[in-house]
C-alpha cells in the first residue's frame, strides 16, 4: 500500500513537471529513474546468490561425499529406493534381420538424499521463490549405477550442451533427467510374419548395487509415457505398451530390475500392397499362356520364364529382408506356393507341347489308316468283279443266302444289356489333346489358387488372433 502511494506521488510530481514545460523525453526518463529506484526492489534479495550459498552449505567437501549412497527410509541402512519414469520420444528403426530396434527416450530417476535437505534454510519469502535447485554436473551428487541390460549401442546427446539436468528439492529429493538414444536387442518369433506382433523389452537394472542396497520402483503416475502422434518405421504400429518388474539373480547376488514392454504390430496393408498383391498379379499373368495358341512357342515360353523370374526375384527380396530361421514363416508358404503355381504353368506348356506332337502323330496315323482302308475297299471291288458277283448289295444278299448255316436261324433269348455310363464312355473315348489341357488349366489353376487363399488367410489370421489373445492375457 505504501509503495502504491509513493508511486502515485511520483506520478503527480512528473505531471507537475510536465505542466511546467518539461519535454516528453525528459518526462519518460524521469519515469524510468523512478522504477529503477531502490524503493521498489523486493528487500534487495539476490536469489541466485542465495542458491549458491545453499549449494555450498549442503554440498561442501566436508559435508557431502558423492561416493556414499544415500541412507534408506527414515535414515536407516535399508536400500535406497529409486523411482523411475520413461518418456519415449521417437523410434528410428525396427530391424527384423538383426532383431533389434532403435529409439530415443528421456529417462527420469528420483530418490531421496537426506544430506541434501535445505528446507530449514529457507525463509518464508524464499520458499515461494526457490522451488528447487538446478544443476547440470552429474558428478557432484551420488548417482545410481543404472544400465540397460539388453542395450547394444547407446549414446548421450551433447548438442549444444549435455542434455541432462539435476533438480534438488528442499526435502532432499533428487530428480535426474537425461536424454538417451538406444539400440536394444529383441528376440523375435517370425512364424506368423507378416501377420505377427512382436513384443520387445527394455530392461533397466543396477550394475553393481544389489537389491539390498538399491531398489528400482516404477512411479505411480505415468511410469511409461508415449506421445499420441508417435509414428513407427518399417510398416509397424504401436500395438500397446506396459511395465513390469524383472529382478534377476546372478552369481554375485540379486539385482533389482525394471522392464518396459513395447508391442510392435505390423500394418498388414503395407504388406498387402508390397508383397501379396504383386505376387497374385504375377501368378495371374502366368495363366495368360493358357489362352495363347500352343504353336506360339516364343510367346508362351517367354511369358512363363518371365513370370518365373519375377516371382523368384520377389521371393529372394523377401528372404533378404528377414533373418535366416529354422522354422517356416507364413510369407515363406505364400511365396513358395506362388512360385509353384508359376512353375506349374510353365510345366503345363511342356505337357501341351508334348500332347501337340502326339496329336500330330495320331493324325498322321489316322490318315494312313484311312488310305489303307480305301485301298482295301478298291481291291475287294476288283476281285468281286472278276468272280462275277454283283456289286449291288441286294443281289449280293440273295446270292449268298444259301451259304447261311441252318443253326443261324435258331432263336436265342435276348440278354438285357446294361446301359453304359456317360462318364465311362467319355474316359474311354478321351484323347490326350493339347487343346483340352489348356481348357482344363484355365479352370483348374484359378480354382486351386482360390482354395489356397481361403485356407491361407483363415489359418494364419486365426493363429494371429490367438497369439494376440495370449499376449493380452
Amino acid at each position: 500500500m505504501i509503495k502504491i502511494t509513493v508511486l502515485l506521488w511520483y506520478i503527480c510530481q512528473l505531471w507537475i513537471y510536465s505542466s511546467c514545460g518539461q519535454t516528453q523525453k525528459q518526462y519518460y526518463r524521469n519515469i524510468q529513474e523512478i522504477f529503477r529506484s531502490k524503493r521498489f526492489e523486493t528487500q534487495g534479495v539476490n536469489y541466485r546468490q542465495e542458491e549458491k550459498k545453499i549449494l555450498d552449505s549442503i554440498m561442501g567437501p566436508k559435508v557431502y561425499d558423492s561416493r556414499i549412497r544415500p541412507a534408506g527410509i527414515n535414515g536407516t541402512d535399508a536400500a535406497t529406493f529409486v523411482y523411475v519414469n520413461i518418456f519415449v520420444r521417437s523410434f528410428s528403426k525396427i530391424d527384423d534381420v538383426k532383431m533389434e530396434y532403435s529409439f530415443q527416450i528421456t529417462m527420469r530417476q528420483q530418490w531421496n538424499d537426506n544430506r541434501l535437505k535445505y528446507e530449514e534454510r529457507l525463509t518464508k519469502t524464499m520458499k515461494e521463490r526457490i522451488k528447487y535447485l538446478t544443476m547440470t554436473d552429474a558428478s557432484k551428487v551420488w548417482m545410481p549405477d543404472t544400465f540397460f541390460r539388453n542395450e547394444k549401442i547407446g549414446a548421450f546427446h551433447n548438442i549444444l550442451q549435455p542434455n541432462l539436468y539435476i533438480r534438488i528439492f528442499p526435502n532432499g529429493d533428487v530428480l535426474y533427467s537425461i536424454r538417451v538414444s538406444l539400440t536394444c536387442g529383441c528376440s523375435m518369433h517370425l512364424a506368423l510374419f507378416p501377420l505377427d506382433e512382436q513384443t520387445c523389452a527394455l530392461n533397466i537394472a543396477s550394475y553393481g548395487w544389489t537389491k539390498s542396497d538399491l531398489v528400482y520402483v516404477w512411479k505411480d503416475d505415468g511410469p511409461v509415457q508415449i506421445p499420441k502422434n508417435l509414428s513407427l518405421p518399417g510398416g509397424f504400429k504401436l500395438g500397446g505398451f506396459g511395465n513390469q518388474y524383472c529382478d534377476v539373480v546372478t552369481a554375485t547376488g540379486e539385482y533389482s530390475c525394471l522392464q518396459v514392454d513395447l508391442m510392435f504390430a505390423r500394418q498388414l496393408s503395407f504388406f498387402l500392397v508390397t508383397i501379396y498383391v504383386p505376387c497374385s498379379m504375377t501368378v495371374t499373368v502366368s495363366w495368360f499362356s493358357f489362352w495363347l495358341d500352343h504353336k506360339a512357342v516364343p510367346a508362351r515360353v517367354s511369358l512363363g520364364v518371365t513370370t518365373l523370374l519375377a516371382m523368384s526375384t520377389t521371393q529372394a527380396s523377401i528372404q533378404n529382408s528377414l533373418p535366416p530361421v529354422a522354422y517356416t514363416k507364413a510369407i515363406d508358404v505364400w511365396s513358395g506356393v506362388c512360385v509353384f503355381f508359376v512353375f506349374s504353368a510353365l510345366l503345363e506348356y511342356a505337357l501341351v507341347n508334348y500332347a501337340s506332337r502326339s496329336d500330330e502323330q495320331r493324325s498322321v496315323k489316322q490318315k494312313e489308316r484311312k488310305e489303307k482302308e480305301l485301298e482295301h475297299c478298291s481291291f475287294n471291288a476288283e476281285r468281286m468283279e472278276e468272280s462275277g458277283m454283283s456289286l449291288d448289295p441286294l443281289m449280293r444278299r440273295i446270292e449268298g443266302a444259301h451259304m447261311i448255316p441252318p443253326t443261324a436261324m435258331l432263336h436265342h433269348n435276348r440278354i438285357p444289356m446294361k446301359r453304359p455310363n456317360k462318364f465311362t464312355i467319355w474316359i474311354k473315348n478321351f484323347q490326350f489333346q493339347a487343346k483340352k489341357i489348356d481348357v482344363f488349366s484355365r479352370v483348374l489353376f484359378p480354382f486351386c489358387f482360390v482354395l489356397f487363399n481361403a485356407w491361407y488367410w483363415s489359418y494364419y489370421l486365426s493363429r494371429a488372433q490367438s497369439q494376440k489373445g495370449k499376449q493380452s492375457s
